[in-house]
């Protein structure tokens, strides 16, 4: 008799305490392996594909696509154990643990690949306790429907949109969240609006402050509530940093990013600075400085504005910086990024300038103890050298915990970047 056990939503870390169903990866009797991921889960930090630790065949499922679930919540439930069919045919990969450690993140095996749905024979699970009947799932699109993110597929099953009926505007007509925004913007009004109507449209859009959205807000208002940060700024000639960042792209090999080079010179400074890679113990009234830098940076996706973290910043070269920063931003764009790649930051590094803005005074993305800030780099006159020169200048602020450090410590580490970027020579020097 095969035993009927219960996977439930796991400790996804990070003090993530629910997490919504964005898409089911096995259906009731499908055949699942140890490891196999069986739900794609969207939390406030990231989309997440759960293993399973358990191998057999799946009898329930809990909760439709769409659906918020809690930690602890019951996910599936297998039959492990004989089944009275034989075997299904499938190609069985190489089993995984079976453990399901908390927090979720990094346990089972490699799940890089995306998840394939197995084709397996009928097969009748003998349980030994009753299951929760689970509604059956909507029927699948006739043909392909050419649409790749789950974000998309879940703003149009959200609003009613047939994914059939659209005509994407992406490459091979590949269906683009902004393809499916159009469908959903109302027609020009051909009649009075109904009373009914005026009055909810005079109440203004009403859209939830939780999933991204909520964690990010909790997040600022808790910077703003317990650090009493400042913020500094200069101007500087950025015209050597881009001439020597022309030079080492001409040759061949990786190219790199003005932000690997910024990062450089962050990871250079922090060290000359250590109390800006820090961190306020509340509990302890203490200051903790720490010991690696690991580097976070503003990156926007269709979900907002994230911040991937780059870990041992200061140990990496900037080929190493800009290929990192190359891959964490493709994850992020993708809604791939893991809680782990979106957690842990010691300093964020915000090139602002990417929106065509100059200056700004961010919120320290707590518990971080500093954040730089790059506006755009534009020609500007210039003294250069005693003479009115056209110049590539750029803005550098500096937003810092006012606990960890005063005014002079603050200003020394955005005057040694500045000199940096309008001298590299300056960090090779200090290395």
């Amino acid at each position: 008799m095969p035993q009927v056990l219960e996977f439930k939503l796991p400790d996804l870390g990070e003090g993530l305490t629910e997490a919504e169903i964005v898409r089911w990866l096995v259906a009731v009797g499908d055949v699942v392996e140890i490891d196999q991921p069986v739900v794609e889960v969207e939390t406030a930090k990231a989309m997440v594909e759960v293993p399973c630790p358990y191998g057999g065949v799946v009898t329930a499922r809990f909760g439709e696509e769409g659906t918020e679930l809690p930690v602890g919540a019951p996910l599936i439930t297998v039959a492990v154990g004989s089944v009275t069919e034989p075997a299904p045919a499938v190609e069985v990969e190489a089993e995984g643990s079976g453990n399901v450690p908390r927090p979720l993140i990094g346990y089972g095996t490699d799940h890089s690949s995306p998840a394939r749905r197995r084709r397996v024979r009928p097969v009748t699970a003998a349980v030994s306790a009753p299951v929760a009947a689970v509604p059956a799932a909507a029927p699948a699109p006739a043909g392909p429907v050419p649409v790749i993110s789950p974000l998309v597929r879940k703003l149009a099953r959200d609003n009613g949109i047939d994914l059939r009926a659209l005509h994407g505007s992406g490459p091979e007509g590949l269906i683009l969240r902004a393809d499916v925004e159009a469908a959903l913007r109302p027609a020009p009004a051909a009649a009075p609006v109904p009373a009914a109507a005026a009055a909810v449209a005079a109440q203004g859009e009403r859209i939830p402050l939780k999933g991204l959205r909520g964690a990010v807000a909790e997040k600022l208002s808790r910077s703003r509530r317990e650090i009493p940060e400042a913020t500094c700024w200069v101007d500087a000639d950025a015209t050597e940093l881009m001439a020597a960042r022309a030079a080492m792209n001409a040759v061949d090999g990786p190219k790199i990013s003005v932000l690997a080079l910024l990062a450089r010179i962050c990871t250079a400074a922090l060290a000359k600075y250590p109390e800006l890679n820090s961190t306020v113990d509340l509990a302890a009234n203490e200051i903790v400085r720490l010991p690696a830098v690991h580097l976070g940076f503003a990156a926007q996706t269709e979900r907002g504005l994230m911040v991937p973290v780059v870990r041992d910043a200061q140990t990496r070269s900037p080929e190493s910086l800009s290929a990192e920063f190359a891959r964490l931003t493709e994850l992020a764009r993708a809604g791939r990024l893991t809680p782990a790649d979106l957690t842990g930051g010691t300093f964020t590094l915000n090139n602002y300038g990417v929106f065509g803005v100059d200056g700004s005074t961010p919120i320290i993305n707590h518990p971080e103890a500093a954040m730089l800030g790059v506006g755009r780099i534009i020609p500007k006159p210039w003294v250069y050298r005693g003479e009115l020169a056209v110049r590539q200048v750029v803005q550098l602020s500096l937003t810092f915990d006012h606990r960890v450090c005063d005014g002079g410590a603050a200003g020394g580490f955005l005057r040694y970047v500045a000199d940096c970027v309008e001298n590299p020579a300056v960090l090779l020097r200090g290395l």
